[in-house]
């Protein structure tokens, strides 16, 4: 029986977090995405939480990107936390990995400047309450980068047959921002990133491939933005 607050990945899932496409193209590209969207005078980022880090392949590549003083991780899959670990020791910041439920994040307020939430919100029931965690535990001035499937990816037929999601709760890239924004984020229109790459589309980029153009009238599969807890 699924979980209320989470649904378990599927092992061809929890193995596919091991491969160089992953890692590479899509946690490294969603980063890099992330990156033009922070603002030009950002501040120190000196304490970072990774929501559902996973197998913790981000962990390494927050700390060389934003060099801070520690970074927070959490994972609610007991089975993924040792991988985390390890991981966690090739940083130069300390780093520690918690296991937990992103609904009920064991932080006090205002403990991080930045909330780093990749391709785990989909995996979540209950939405509403771990938005209000991301916004609780982010100091004020923080900032939540969110990247996340949309859910006409989520509902297309080889992610459905492959992976595991809670398919009631999945929102469109719109509801998405809706979500944040009514969470008390601000978000920047130029802070939103809508990336239609080829593995995220249903024909895989097959039309692209033979000559057509990609659509410009579409249901976006890909969400990345940078959200601010505001002053």
């Amino acid at each position: 029986m699924a979980s209320t607050h989470w649904v378990k990945e599927s092992a061809f899932g929890i193995w596919f977090l091991n491969t160089d496409m992953w890692q590479q193209r899509v946690l490294k590209r969603a980063l890099d995405d992330l990156d033009t969207l922070l603002p030009d005078n950002r501040p120190a980022y000196s304490a970072i939480l990774d929501i559902g880090c996973g197998r913790g392949h981000a962990l390494r590549m927050l700390d060389q990107r934003f060099h801070p003083a520690h970074i927070s991780a959490i994972e609610i899959d007991d089975a993924l936390i040792g991988d985390a670990v390890r991981q966690a020791e090739r940083c130069r910041c300390p780093v520690t990995v918690t296991a937990g439920n992103a609904e009920a994040l064991p932080y006090a307020d205002q403990s991080f400047d930045m909330v780093f939430c990749h391709q785990s919100f989909h995996h979540i029931v209950q939405h509403e309450k771990a938005m209000q965690e991301f916004y609780r535990v982010l100091k004020t001035g923080g900032v939540l980068l969110f990247a996340e499937s949309c859910q006409k990816f989520i509902h297309s037929f080889l992610i459905r047959l492959l992976f595991r999601h809670p398919m009631h709760v999945q929102k469109t890239a719109d509801e998405y921002v809706a979500l944040i924004r009514q969470s008390g984020f601000e978000v920047d229109p130029k802070a939103i990133s809508t990336p239609y790459l080829w593995w995220s589309r249903p024909d895989v980029g097959a039309l692209e491939w033979f000559g057509f153009g990609v659509p410009e009238n579409r249901e976006e599969t890909l969400l990345n933005l940078v959200a601010m807890k505001g002053f």
